[in-house]
């Protein structure tokens, strides 16, 4: 599914790096906007990038603005400009809208660990990261992740590797 780029510790180092980045963009503890975000700082990190867009009113979905060049091969196609439903079965849909909605609600990041069984790969996970990103208001509308996958591979641990 992917190329491995090392220990555990690599992704921690990538999720560590990148809320650095966004860490630096904010002001006065409050999330920065998303004009604030250049991709030339975070080179390293783009191809299992995502951007997400929050939903403007209620019964809309998140939809998944931009989606890193890695990200392809966890979702087995292009996943730019589609909304949650589209992207995920019922029960992984519920799980993320649920994640996204406390980083809206609490303005603050989120990280956390998803199954890939819904593509049907029991055995990897997704090693998530995501962070809020202000928009003219002082609420959230939209959200920069990060996402690794951990796994084992007949009985073996791969390791952790970018989505890519």
């Amino acid at each position: 599914m992917a190329a491995q780029i090392g220990p555990p510790t690599a992704a921690i180092r990538a999720h560590e790096e990148l809320f650095a980045y966004w860490r630096s963009l904010c002001e006065a503890n409050a999330a920065p906007p998303r004009r604030k975000v250049d991709p030339a700082h975070m080179k390293r990190l783009l191809p299992t990038v995502s951007l997400i867009e929050t939903p403007e009113t209620t019964g809309e979905d998140y939809r998944v603005r931009l989606a890193g060049t890695g990200l392809y091969s966890v979702y087995g196609r292009e996943i730019t400009g589609r909304s949650f439903g589209e992207v995920y079965n019922s029960a992984a849909a519920d799980y993320w809208r649920c994640e996204l909605d406390k980083v809206v609600s609490d303005r603050k990041p989120g990280v956390g660990v998803h199954s890939l069984a819904w593509r049907g790969a029991s055995h990897l996970s997704i090693v998530w990261i995501r962070l809020p990103l202000a928009n003219d208001g002082d609420g959230v509308g939209m959200i920069l992740g990060y996402d690794a996958v951990v796994g084992h591979v007949g009985g073996a641990a791969t390791g952790i590797r970018p989505a890519a």
